[in-house]
């Protein structure tokens, strides 16, 4: 199996803050293949849990596959900062979540992690948005 880089878009939407909440996440394959899209209702939460909930769903898809590289895309500037220890985890309820993230980050031989604007991550967004949505009709 060839190597491939791959590029994870992640996003996470909560109603409320805490309120409804959903993971979206878009798994793109350097090698020109279809990209993975992915979302995941997540009960009453935090954004920033929604934010991490998202980024843990894409790279356990990336995992699957044989990724030379990776680069994470988020527009949450805490999870990007926290994930390169620019900003420590204080909030006690988040913590599992940032050391299974770095956990599995761990696992792929090169990673970069960048702080994107909105609308560069507007594909994550709306799968997030749509878990919820989804979840609402029942």
């Amino acid at each position: 199996m060839t190597s491939v880089d791959v590029t994870v878009r992640v996003d996470g939407a909560s109603r409320g803050n805490p309120g409804p909440s959903g993971a979206g996440a878009v798994v793109e394959f350097g090698d020109g293949r279809e990209p993975r899209e992915l979302c995941a209702y997540l009960g009453e939460t935090t954004n920033n849990v929604a934010e991490y909930r998202a980024l843990l769903l894409a790279l356990e898809e990336a995992a699957r596959h044989a990724v030379s590289s990776l680069t994470v895309h988020s527009d949450s500037e805490l999870l990007v900062r926290q994930l390169r220890g620019e900003y420590k985890v204080r909030a006690e309820h988040l913590r599992p979540l940032h050391a299974e993230a770095c956990r599995w980050l761990r696992v792929f031989p090169a990673v970069r992690i960048l702080h994107v604007p909105r609308e560069e991550n507007r594909r994550a967004d709306t799968l997030a948005n749509l878990a919820i949505d989804q979840r609402r009709k029942g």
